[in-house]
């Protein structure tokens, strides 16, 4: 009867569609609050500024004010600077640039049984089994599973730990994104 049980546990994440889950790498970076942008404005460096995206997730411009900055790209937001600086410039004088110059939002937490549970924060990417080591590892308690939290409305996706860190199932060790939970049972 347990080698039914641990067989149909490893079963049920051989039918989780994991290239359906998002790979952030793939896209532009999405600023989020607490990230630092360095908004350059070519020869005008009154107009240019290193803002810190505040927890509303705005930023506050010289001259046209405040730009929604936190779920955008830095190219959605050098569009929408250059666009509200042509009320002010002369359009053909007008060459911005906006850069992600510290990353400070990027979070995730990771529960359960781990030697040090909480909330985490990295500079870079990391996948589900980076973000485990990140919180010590599992404890003697931990299972050989866990699952991530992730979305809204929030879905639960399986991730057979051995597997993964063996490189047996590279698939189902996922880029972990901002916000998400990983739970170890």
């Amino acid at each position: 009867m347990l080698a039914a049980l641990a067989t149909g546990g490893c079963a049920s994440n051989a039918y989780y569609d994991y290239k359906s889950e998002p790979d952030p790498r793939a896209s532009e970076f999405k600023i989020g609050p607490l990230d630092l942008l360095q908004v350059v404005v070519w020869k005008n460096k009154d107009l240019s500024a290193d803002v810190v995206v505040r927890p509303d997730g705005i930023v506050t411009l010289p001259l046209i004010g405040d730009v929604k900055a936190a779920g955008r790209t830095p190219s959605d937001i050098k569009a929408e600077v250059t666009h509200r600086l042509t009320d002010f410039v002369r359009n053909e004088e007008i060459v911005v640039s906006v850069a992600v110059a510290q990353v400070n939002s990027y979070y995730f937490t990771v529960s359960g049984n781990v030697e040090h549970a909480g909330l985490f924060s990295a500079k870079t990417y990391v996948s589900a089994v980076e973000a485990v080591a990140m919180a010590g590892g599992p404890n003697r308690f931990a299972g050989s599973s866990i699952y991530i939290v992730r979305g809204q409305p929030s879905r639960r996706i399986p991730i057979d730990l051995a597997s993964a860190v063996s490189g047996e199932h590279p698939e189902q060790n996922l880029i972990v994104m901002r916000g998400d939970v990983i739970v170890v049972p």
